[in-house]
């Protein structure tokens, strides 16, 4: 319970702002003078929404409202989107989904012209706007329609008191039965896929006759099968499926090992470090995904104007720092500024950044969490969208997952039932009791009555 009070605390303040800076729509505002933002939650910097407020001003002589929700599923983002039941001006999808976005032409191109402002947009690293170009579809390049946020990638989180380096550098670790009940995993079907066909062929992957990428987006029925055959293994070591508590779960001893994302690993390390748990992060040997959030303007929004000029405003290298501090995970912008900002002569390696910063920056002191080495990104790649075999990569999650809650949660489960049923029993008892005690004390006063 005390994790939901926690939680409470934090998400309390965060409802208000967002209320404060929602309010309700007044149907009667010009729509030119509202801008409709749908981002995930913890995602953007204290003050920054305040802050770009001020720079439309600036930069247009205009007063912006913003309407400001999160979401935390893509595909339910992806259906409003889809379906024009919201009108939302810029929202921010994962690669898979810009990508979806654009096979069905639902995105608006950016501009990039601006009154008073340079184009930030050109900040965002050559290295990430390749990456995104790989969404691109026939007459529509991505990073038109595109421009990178944050990105990282999904490795282990782990305890160093319970589980050597050595044994976190491999993805084995989760099968292995020693971890059972340690283990938690993301609740995401991709994510699981994507460990689980690459686990399967690790063999393969040292022997280089196949890539990270190519088994990733392998949905023949052989790959699905095999990946399902791995993740049934792999089902009775796993304590959990979570969206969001691992990481503070993983900060209080409660699980060893975490397969999640870098941004909440960075999140979790500072807080063990603050309470005495040593946890570290990497990215296994065999290979991992490396995934990209990017801002895109659906084609139903009112206000693409201010839509673009929001984005603009998000690359700036500044409002770019601010955003990471808050949530974590790395920016796409490669600025100077930014390599000066994030290098920390204290650390003890080096790393070769020369992939995202350009020349120069082969070899330089930074958290290799956030700033993934040359050799991390090369043993890892995108995940791209399913199409047409995304509902049979669900259906497997679905069997996966079937009635496994984890242990915790079943045995807090059956512990509820059973104080609800003894509550129960106890609760007839006394109404027996009390009742019982009624008809005696009738029957006395009837004796008693009798009597005289």
């Amino acid at each position: 319970m005390c994790y939901y009070v926690n939680n409470m605390k934090r998400i309390i303040p965060v409802i208000l702002l967002l209320l404060s800076l929602a309010g309700c729509y007044n149907s009667g505002e010009p729509r030119e003078r509202v801008l409709k933002i749908y981002n995930w939650a913890d995602y953007i910097g204290d003050s920054v929404l305040e802050d770009f407020q001020a720079y439309y001003k600036e930069q247009t002589g205009e007063n912006i409202r913003i309407v400001y929700q999160t979401f935390d599923i893509n595909e339910i983002m992806l259906t409003k989107i889809e379906k024009g039941h919201e009108d939302f001006d810029v929202v921010c999808p994962s690669e898979y989904i810009i990508e979806r976005m654009l096979k069905k032409h639902l995105l608006l191109p950016i501009d990039t012209n601006f009154a008073h402002s340079p184009n930030y947009m050109n900040n965002v690293s050559p290295f990430i706007r390749e990456q995104i170009n790989k969404l691109s579809q026939p007459g529509e390049e991505a990073s038109r329609y595109a421009v990178c946020y944050m990105w990282g990638t999904a490795g282990l989180l782990y305890n160093r008191a319970y589980v050597p380096d050595s044994v976190a550098a491999s993805w084995d670790c989760l099968w292995n039965k020693k971890y059972a009940g340690k283990i938690l995993m993301k609740d995401s079907y991709r994510d699981a896929y994507g460990t689980a066909i690459i686990y399967a062929h690790a063999k393969e992957l040292e022997e280089g006759t196949v890539t990270v990428e190519e088994l990733m987006n392998d949905y023949s029925p052989r790959a699905m099968e095999l990946a399902e055959k791995y993740l049934k293994a792999l089902k009775p070591n796993i304590a959990g499926w979570e969206a969001d508590f691992g990481k503070e779960m993983m900060t209080k001893n409660k699980a060893w090992l975490n397969m999640t994302w870098s941004g909440d690993a960075i999140w979790a390390i500072e807080e063990a470090n603050a309470v005495g748990v040593d946890l570290d992060y990497e990215v296994p040997k065999e290979g991992s995904n490396i995934w990209y959030d990017g801002w895109v303007i659906p084609k139903y929004a009112k206000n693409p104007k201010a839509a673009s000029y929001f984005i603009n405003f998000m690359c700036r290298p500044d409002i770019a720092l601010r955003n990471m501090d808050f949530c974590g995970y790395v920016s796409s912008i490669a600025t100077p500024e930014i390599l000066e900002e994030k290098t920390d002569t204290t650390l003890a390696y080096f790393a070769d950044l020369s992939y995202f910063f350009g020349p120069g920056a082969d070899s330089i002191q930074i958290d290799k969490i956030q700033y993934p080495d040359r050799k991390v990104v090369e043993r890892c790649a995108m995940i791209r969208d399913f199409g047409d075999k995304t509902k049979e990569v669900l259906d497997i999650w679905s069997r996966i997952k079937g009635d496994n809650l984890g242990v915790g949660i079943t045995i807090l489960i059956f512990v509820v039932v059973a104080l609800m049923s003894g509550w129960m029993i106890y609760k007839r008892w006394q109404r027996y009791s009390r009742q019982k005690q009624q008809n005696r004390r009738s029957r006395r006063k009837k004796v008693k009555r009798n009597q005289r």
